[in-house]
């Protein structure tokens, strides 16, 4: 299966993808997470993959270094190293994805994936195949990204599963309404009141506002609420609150401290 996580800055978005990682890495015989801002060390350190950064050296592997790694390796969490660029994280990923999808049974999971398949430039051919053909190879995948407008139209349209927080920019929220088929302003967190809306996506415990919320404690979001959708047809409301406590690993994602106005 292909899944879509995405949401805006702030939605917890990288917490629950770590969440949805733990959940399905014992699944697989191999894992890599393209880990673009160092924010998942919580998986090695629970003991759930190894941990490897990916440099300049590591620029110069090629997609058959890369499978020999991960074979070896079997699951692992590759944090970009800051002297990379994107442009160059996206040429070594595709050669990390070619690499990763001739070891068979593997999840590949993307983070900032507006970088790695980007909407206004050339994507590599092994991620966009990853997208469409990868399911085929036993390849399965997770693309994270919070500029959903900015992520590769293909990427976006091929995955089977959707698991969508909260998005006040309006091109993302038109990229959400081309992929869903439930009322779009759901997914605006500033809108109280939405029609028809349907009953499995109703919110649990109030009447308003309808559209997807956060919780907040001070500077920091403590849970958010998203929707799964999928091609078979599921849509699910889900709320990350408490969550926190279900997990074996710790999540050391950075949040910016507030400004005062």
């Amino acid at each position: 299966m292909n899944l879509l996580l995405a949401a805006q800055s702030g939605w917890g978005k990288s917490f629950k993808s770590q969440h949805v990682m733990e959940e399905n890495i014992p699944d697989y015989d191999h894992v890599v997470v393209l880990d673009y801002k160092d924010e998942y060390r919580g998986l090695p350190k629970a003991g759930l993959t190894s941990w490897w950064i990916a440099g300049p050296r590591e620029m110069e592997w090629s997609a058959s270094t890369w499978q020999e790694f991960i074979e070896e390796n079997e699951k692992v969490v590759l944090a970009r190293h800051q002297r990379l660029q994107p442009d160059q994280w996206r040429e070594m990923s595709a050669r990390v994805v070619s690499g990763a999808r001739r070891t068979g049974d593997v999840l590949i999971v993307i983070d900032e994936a507006h970088f790695v398949a980007p909407q206004k430039k050339k994507v590599p051919e092994p991620i966009t195949g990853l997208a469409t053909t990868g399911r085929g190879e036993g390849a399965s995948s997770i693309w994270v990204t919070q500029r959903l407008a900015k992520a590769e139209e293909d990427v976006a349209s091929q995955c089977q599963a959707r698991l969508l927080g909260g998005f006040e920019s309006s091109a993302d929220l038109k990229k959400v309404e081309k992929i869903t088929e439930y009322p779009v302003d759901l997914h605006n967190p500033q809108v109280r009141t939405v029609p028809h809306v349907p009953d499995e996506l109703e919110p649990d415990g109030r009447e308003a506002p309808e559209s997807l919320q956060k919780h907040v404690d001070g500077d920091d979001t403590v849970g958010s609420e998203w929707i799964y959708s999928d091609n078979e047809g599921t849509r699910e409301r889900r709320n990350t609150r408490g969550l926190a406590g279900e997990m074996t690993s710790t999540h050391y994602g950075k949040q910016g401290k507030g400004l005062k106005v």
